[in-house]
């Protein structure tokens, strides 16, 4: 019997452990180690459209920045570290998001970047059909390191592989 609840006491543990959700950095680099990296990964393999929204890996007020993660749903306090591209325009559906989100800020941040991507969607479903398209096609994946990593471009597929790729260092 002690067996028993033993094993019991033990599968619930792993369980509540494995549900917490939080998700965390296992990242072993700095956050301006990570920050860095997310601006080679992104500039070297983010297609052209990077050369006209280049990488920002800080938000500033005078650059657009703060605006683009406040667009986004981001809000540094939640970020370890970030390297985003993106459009502001309303004529692109151009976003690419590589962040390390802080400790237990896993899930919040992963939602906003899904919810940033489900208004593209909206906003161009009826006003640009190819910019829909893209949009539709954006992956938003989570690496092995905790880098959550969102690529919504033309070829998603090999930008997303390409910065994947660099990230991990394959």
């Amino acid at each position: 019997m002690k067996r028993i609840v033993a094993l019991a006491l033990a599968l619930t543990l792993a369980a509540l452990v494995g549900c917490t959700g939080g998700g965390g950095a296992v990242s072993d680099k700095t956050p301006e180690e990570l920050a860095k990296l997310y601006d080679t990964a992104i500039t070297e393999n983010g297609g052209e459209m990077v050369q006209y929204n280049p990488v920002f890996t800080e938000a500033k007020e005078d650059d657009g920045s703060s605006m683009i993660l406040e667009a986004m749903g981001l809000n540094t306090d939640d970020l370890t570290a970030l390297g985003v591209s993106a459009s502001m325009m309303n004529v692109k559906a151009y976003a690419i998001a590589a962040v390390m989100p802080a400790a237990g800020k896993a899930d919040g941040v992963k939602e906003a970047l899904q919810s940033y991507i489900d208004q593209q969607k909206a906003s161009f479903e009826t006003y640009l059909v190819d910019q829909y398209e893209i949009a539709k096609n954006a992956k938003l994946e989570t690496l092995e390191d905790g880098t959550i990593l969102m690529v919504m471009c033309e070829d998603q597929d090999t930008v997303f592989d390409g910065i994947a790729a660099a990230i991990q260092g394959k």
